[in-house]
């Protein structure tokens, strides 16, 4: 399990000004999308909770770690927490890299199918 980089105190009772700097920069030092997900997360809570500085807090941050990295369980399971974030058809484009449909096949996988159906043929052909 990873450790938290801020304290429940720091992240219910730091100034906006403050946290944005400092998750900033936890997430350019360590690139490390999960958590800093989870502490925007925090954030929204803080928003909901009546704080109006925490309104659509860090929006550029959170557009970048859905639109530029690596799909994980994280940013999958957060996904809908963060609507309000992206404009409809943004919204529709992380959709489909998020939860891609399972009938999705590229040509390759099409090639790789085929060929692996043919050496089947072949080998029973053989027997």
């Amino acid at each position: 399990m990873t450790e938290q980089p801020f304290t429940q105190y720091q992240l219910f009772h730091l100034k906006s000004n403050k946290l944005e700097e400092q998750i900033i920069h936890y997430y350019q030092e360590t690139q490390d999308s999960s958590v800093t997900i989870q502490l925007l997360l925090a954030m929204k809570i803080r928003h909901m909770l009546g704080e109006s500085d925490f309104e659509l807090f860090l929006q550029d941050l959170v557009k970048h770690l859905f639109a530029n990295n690596r799909i994980t369980r994280a940013l999958r399971r957060y996904f809908y927490f963060f609507r309000e974030y992206f404009e409809e058809k943004e919204w529709e484009i992380l959709s489909a890299r998020c939860f891609p449909p399972a009938h999705v096949t590229t040509e390759l996988m099409e090639v790789v199918s085929s060929t692996v159906e043919g050496n089947e043929q072949d080998t029973l052909e053989s027997s």
